[in-house]
């Protein structure tokens, strides 16, 4: 196994039959070799920073119905909110005064925001902050609408594939197209975002191929950014059920991804917090270099919940940062309040 993850370390790559292998056997000893390896490579890129994202999850409203989410359209239990343009810039205002100099503005694919609306958003708060950068995560889009953000000044765009196994994809997904979602990546890439994708781990039915296929996909698109966290169960869904995800295997694959994809900005995941109390330390140590505390008001986090005991949602902007800056220090690294940009962004 260590020789393995040693030629993994080397070539950034290994055999698909040689990532079954390594997924499905390592034992302590050999997962605790690639997290140092996975640390080093970090390291090698990025130094100990840990780069600090303020989430601004804006709407929960959502016109696709996903068999996992929370906010999935058939959910009527969800307390459904759209927040303002002003508002948004409330928590802007709110996260530049704690640091931030990236936002990532998320919300279900919800029609009421036009794409007049997300320009002006974008325009808005360019124009007020000029050392900032935007992230969208608002899902499917056509590309014409993508470029319009891009041209009023987002910098980076997060559409997690959340599988590659087509099969899957179209049972978790009713009446969404894999090939559409795909599409939308390769889109966002050509326009000259920088992309984020990722999946699930632990999903009902998904096998270590599945996971594999995964690595695979992220291998050939080379995304700047990957989001990976452990499927959660809702308690208001089809898969209310089901059996959730796994620390132990969501930092594996960070580690591996880490590897394949050296400079990767990695998210230690709210999701990671939400199943274990150290989930996004270890995710860190395992080769996670970012992590986004929630600006959202506090009178709406709750209302966000695309999965069941999220962490965090009664905290105010302030007390999330300074508790996070708490446990990125006492895990051995240092917060980076800058932009934040992928390696090859940073002289563009």
């Amino acid at each position: 196994m260590k020789q393995m993850i040693d030629r993994l370390f080397q070539n950034q790559d290994l055999s698909d039959l040689e990532l079954v292998d390594l997924i499905n056997n390592l034992d302590d000893d050999s997962m605790d070799y690639l997290f140092k390896k996975a640390d080093e490579r970090r390291q090698n890129v990025y130094g100990k920073d840990v780069y600090m994202r303020g989430l601004i999850e804006f709407t929960n409203f959502c016109k696709n119905d996903c068999t996992y989410c929370g906010i999935r359209r058939s959910n009527k239990l969800a307390d459904r909110y759209r927040l303002s343009i002003d508002e948004i810039l409330e928590c802007c205002e709110v996260g530049y005064e704690l640091g931030y100099r990236t936002f990532v503005l998320q919300g279900g694919e919800d029609s009421q925001y036009t794409d007049e609306d997300i320009v002006s958003m974008i325009k808005r708060i360019k124009e007020k902050y000029k050392d900032i950068a935007i992230t969208l995560s608002i899902g499917e889009k056509p590309y014409a609408s993508y470029q319009k953000y891009y041209d009023a000044g987002a910098d980076r765009y997060l559409l997690r594939h959340e599988t590659s196994a087509r099969g899957l994809y179209e049972k978790l997904h009713p009446k969404m197209s894999y090939d559409e979602r795909i599409q939308c990546l390769y889109d966002l890439k050509k326009i000259g975002y920088q992309i984020g994708a990722g999946f699930m781990v632990g999903l009902p039915d998904q096998t270590t191929e599945d996971l594999v296929s995964d690595l695979r996909f992220l291998k050939e698109l080379q995304p700047q950014m990957v989001g990976i966290g452990p499927f959660i169960p809702h308690k208001d869904t089809p898969l209310a059920n089901e059996i959730g995800g796994d620390l132990r295997m969501t930092t594996i694959l960070l580690a591996i991804i880490r590897l394949m994809l050296p400079g990767v900005l990695l998210p230690a995941t709210t999701a990671l917090g939400s199943i274990s109390p150290q989930g996004r330390e270890k995710g860190l140590k395992a080769g996670a270099n970012v992590v986004m505390p929630n600006l959202s008001p506090t009178t709406v986090r709750d209302k966000y919940l695309l999965y069941d005991g999220k962490i965090c949602t009664g905290d105010e902007a302030a007390h999330c940062r300074g508790c996070i800056e708490k446990r990125i220090n006492s895990s051995g690294f240092q917060v980076n309040m800058s932009r934040g940009d992928h390696v090859d962004f940073l002289n563009q």
